[in-house]
């Protein structure tokens, strides 16, 4: 949620208002950007949550759970090699904070 304001402040997104640090927020955005892009890829397959899992190399639970954006189930190593196991191509944009 871009320009969020609570409280009189203004944030980038929904993860600087709720983290309490900047490096907590940078990991939460990257796992929910990946965990969003995983699901759409996921959900373009059309295959049954099993196949999907096994496609992925994951159990199906812990597929459901990705599905399910139970995102503090998931560290960003998992979901970075779920990601590739999809056929996604990561890239890393870095930028100095303003």
């Amino acid at each position: 949620m871009e320009g969020m304001t609570m409280e009189g402040e203004t944030f980038a997104n929904v993860w600087d208002a709720i983290c309490d640090t900047r490096e907590e927020a940078a990991n939460m955005t990257v796992r929910s950007e990946l965990m969003l892009a995983i699901e759409k890829r996921v959900m373009a397959w059309n295959l049954p949550l099993a196949d999907a899992a096994r496609r992925l190399g994951v159990t199906r639970p812990r597929l459901s759970d990705l599905m399910g954006r139970k995102i503090h189930k998931f560290s960003l190593d998992a979901l970075v090699n779920i990601a590739t196991a999809a056929g996604l191509v990561l890239h890393i944009q870095i930028s100095q904070a303003a």
